[in-house]
């Protein structure tokens, strides 16, 4: 069974450790929703060259997104890689935004998350992780973003099992916390941070803050 308190004292740990991540970078709500579509199967060094070049080409306007002819979207965002999938799932989702809140992400404020979520999920290429990320960095709904990272760490140290779903290991890590808002932004950010330092796909056991917490890790058959 797993204490109460777990997840909390592993976030204390981690935050103790690399400090306050300040995850989601954006000027604007809708900067982190673009970004939570660019990021898909790409590194942030690359969506930041690609947000750059939207913004010098003034595009950082739902109305502009929704508008802009495929192939000129995808030159702005060549850089963050799957550029015409890309380019189309951000069409998609400013079209929506100009459908459902006149273009402004503070129009979205009075409904609710689950119906919010439900028409994220319900545009192509929109799945689970990004629709939760822009909820949750860009619109402040209390929903956990669990990735990769999230499995890889807690798998190890068998709080989860491998091959659980999205959904399960989101509910676990949201049943073992305080639901707020500021925690769930930091404490993705700090499960990304400690899967890039030291819980890679061959571990750095040795230096990891989360080891006095958690204990050893089952490498075997990882």
């Amino acid at each position: 069974m797993t204490p109460d308190n777990l997840l909390e004292e592993l976030y204390r740990a981690l935050r103790a450790a690399f400090g306050h991540r300040a995850w989601w970078p954006g000027d604007t709500p809708l900067e982190i929703m673009v970004g939570a579509v660019l990021t898909q199967r790409t590194n942030w060094r690359n969506v930041e060259k690609a947000i750059a070049a939207l913004k010098q080409a003034g595009a950082l306007d739902a109305r502009v997104l929704a508008e802009m002819p495929s192939e000129r979207l995808q030159d702005l965002i060549r850089t963050a890689g799957y550029y015409r999938q890309k380019s189309a799932r951000l069409v998609r989702l400013a079209a929506w935004l100009v459908e459902s809140a006149d273009g402004s992400p503070d129009g979205l404020r009075n409904v609710s998350t689950d119906r919010l979520r439900a028409e994220l999920l319900s545009l192509n290429g929109i799945g689970p992780e990004t629709a939760d990320s822009i909820l949750l960095y860009a619109l402040d709904r209390p929903l956990f973003v669990v990735d990769a990272y999230t499995m890889r760490v807690l798998a190890r140290h068998e709080l989860v099992y491998p091959d659980c779903g999205y959904a399960e290991l989101q509910d676990f890590c949201a049943s073992q916390l305080p639901e707020d808002v500021e925690l769930y932004k930091d404490y993705h950010a700090q499960f990304v941070e400690l899967g890039k330092r030291c819980c890679r796909p061959r571990p750095l056991c040795a230096s990891c803050p989360a080891r006095p917490v958690l204990g050893e890790p089952l490498l075997e058959g990882d």
